[in-house]
């Protein structure tokens, strides 16, 4: 950690401040920042929901720099995450110090993670806050936690879209990984409150819930004594208004299969799942404490597809962990190609302190790291571009998130905002309001795009 401490660029920083100080600060105005994954953008949108029904005016990520109140909501997740979550501290401690801001709050995952190191290091915080503080938070701004607004925050996202956090924290012992030192023990919320939530947002004009948590297939083994994820799908399913449902991060050892079940029967539920793997190789997935093996996970993925044909299965993978050899590379290259995913990310191996896998010798080099990396995503966009050939002079439900240049950009039941594949139709041939739904014939394809036409 203290690494990145010194790699701070602040005469970078200096420069931003400079072309702040003409602003004149508004008193009682907050400037929300996100870093970080999906679950943070639901604490933001929590918390902004708070600070306004206790008459606090509150922007998100606001580029006009007259906040009076900072609050930096941080990754700590990996290094290049925590690097950018110093930098935006540091960003608004310098404003501090120049008068251009009041006060700067920090919270979530790096601020539970490395409160004591951020305290020491960056002392002008006015506060530093953990992943499960906000009643702290909102105390020390004078604003009362208000236990009436649940399932109620104000949305980051397009309206018509919105992740939808089912559970915090994580039980899974997984070697490399540090969320659970930052989000704590796995616990769920429970279905009424979830679908209350799904009421609010489906009237305010949301039509797709991103189902999110550290693990999907965990809920429910806490408060109902079961994996209940399929019997919350029914009920989110059935909130009127609500015409995708799309599953993210879902753990394949001890998947609940019954989930296919209710996927094949309602028709508001993407068939979709993103259940990121990780590895393929036996002693890899050993040591990273995955509980499964080679087999059972190529059996798991044929059986999904079985159960639900078409669906699409999104997954990550980690590239360079601790041991990983060529051979173990190529085995992997070999089941890409052999699996054929849909969609498919990989990360470079961050070793983590505290974490199981810190204890091994990081070995194999960021050079070998960023090769095998790239080497994955080579072959995975030869494998994309044949998969979306593929579609050509097909028809598609598209539902339209934004319209950039000539082209209303949107995306299918089979694809994920950010992350996955977009549908592009020329905006000069068709009107097409955003947020809406329309059936798009596709006329060509590229590795990542497909082009069509409204019909």
């Amino acid at each position: 950690m203290r690494e990145l401490f010194q790699k701070l660029h602040l005469s970078l920083l200096g420069k931003t401040i400079k072309q702040l100080k003409t602003k004149t600060l508004k008193k009682n105005k907050v400037n929300v920042v996100t870093l970080g994954c999906s679950k943070n953008i639901v604490d933001s949108e929590v918390l902004m929901g708070q600070l306004k029904a206790n008459n606090f005016v509150v922007q998100h990520e606001s580029t006009d720099d007259d906040s009076s109140i900072v609050i930096i909501n941080t990754c700590g997740f990996i290094d290049n995450a925590k690097q950018e979550s110093i930098d935006t501290i540091i960003r608004y401690a310098n404003a501090k110090e120049e008068g251009l801001v009041h006060k700067v709050y920090v919270t979530g995952c790096l601020s539970e993670r490395y409160r004591t190191e951020l305290e020491k290091e960056i002392p002008n915080i006015d506060g530093y806050f953990g992943t499960r503080e906000l009643p702290r938070l909102l105390k020390t701004l004078k604003a009362d936690y208000k236990h009436e607004l649940i399932g109620e925050r104000l949305l980051t996202t397009p309206h018509h879209y919105s992740y939808f956090k089912i559970s915090e924290g994580c039980d899974r012992p997984c070697s490399f990984c540090a969320i659970p030192l930052m989000r704590g023990v796995h616990i769920s919320r429970p279905i009424e409150d979830l679908v209350k939530e799904a009421k609010h947002l489906a009237k305010n004009g949301t039509k797709e819930l991103m189902l999110i948590a550290q693990d999907l297939t965990y809920y429910g083994l806490d408060i109902y004594k079961k994996r209940n994820l399929s019997e919350l799908l029914k009920n989110l399913s059935d909130v009127e208004g609500i015409e995708w449902i799309r599953l993210h991060y879902a753990f394949p050892s001890g998947f609940p299969m019954d989930v296919l079940d209710v996927m094949n029967e309602r028709k508001n539920i993407c068939k979709y799942l993103d259940m990121p793997l990780q590895h393929i190789t036996d002693n890899m997935l050993k040591s990273m404490r995955r509980g499964t093996t080679k087999k059972r996970t190529i059996d798991l993925v044929n059986e999904i597809r079985d159960k639900v044909p078409g669906i699409t299965i999104r997954t990550t993978l980690i590239a360079g962990y601790p041991g990983e050899t060529e051979k173990d590379h190529q085995e992997m290259l070999e089941w890409i190609e052999q699996t054929k995913f849909d969609r498919l990310g990989i990360f470079a191996y961050s070793h983590e302190e505290n974490t199981s896998a810190f204890l091994l010798k990081d070995n194999v080099s960021a050079k070998v790291k960023q090769s095998r990396t790239e080497a994955v995503m080579a072959l995975q966009q030869g494998i994309s571009l044949k998969l979306n050939q593929q579609k050509i002079g097909n028809t598609y439900k598209v539902l339209f998130d934004k319209k950039e240049g000539d082209y209303f950009i949107g995306r299918t039941e089979f694809d994920s905002p950010e992350v996955d594949n977009e549908v592009l139709v020329k905006a000069d041939q068709n009107y097409i309001r955003i947020g809406d739904f329309a059936n798009v014939e596709i006329i060509a394809a590229e590795d990542y795009d497909l082009f069509g036409n409204a019909i």
